[in-house]
């Protein structure tokens, strides 16, 4: 019997490169300690800011939803509540980078995205987090603390994915 071939195309091998990428950032910023629970960086992000902008939303889909299932294989969190934080974050902040792909190029920056990606991570998180995980009113009070670090890690992954843009061209 003759195995079966899968055929793969350029934007296959484009997308797995890309992924393998940001899987490795997610891997890296996993290692780092974190001085409040929960609070990451997010530098995979700039991965998928990166590719929204050079390869479109497609693409950046793609490459956002791989890393979180491979991260979350990797790290052993498939289908723990981790797993679910994290895909919540981030199908929430592809929802909010489609939507602001829409918005007036002139006003609305790789920086102001990156920040609006990063609220809406924060928030598809803590959804979970008061839906699921703690039904108390009581995680309104994190709510302070998380959009802080997504407004300032938002802005550095903003800064650097406009910087990464502007030397590509």
């Amino acid at each position: 019997m003759k195995p079966t071939q899968i055929q793969t195309t350029a934007d296959d091998h484009r997308i797995a490169k890309l992924a393998a990428f940001a899987i490795a950032l997610h891997m890296v910023e996993a290692v780092i300690p974190s001085p409040l629970p929960g609070v990451k960086p997010g530098i995979a992000n700039i991965v998928t800011l990166y590719v929204l902008y050079q390869y479109g939303f497609k693409t950046a889909a793609w490459v956002s939803i791989l890393r979180v299932f491979a991260s979350s294989l990797l790290l052993g969190q498939f289908l723990s509540p981790t797993f679910l934080l994290s895909l919540s974050g981030a199908v929430l902040s592809l929802a909010v980078l489609w939507m602001g792909m829409r918005l007036p190029k002139k006003w609305f920056s790789p920086i102001s995205l990156s920040i609006l990606a990063a609220f809406a991570h924060i928030a598809g998180q803590l959804i979970i987090v008061r839906l699921w995980l703690i039904p108390h009113a009581g995680v309104s009070y994190l709510i302070p603390m998380f959009a802080v670090a997504a407004l300032f890690f938002g802005l550095i992954n903003g800064i650097v994915t406009a910087k990464l843009l502007a030397n590509n061209r």
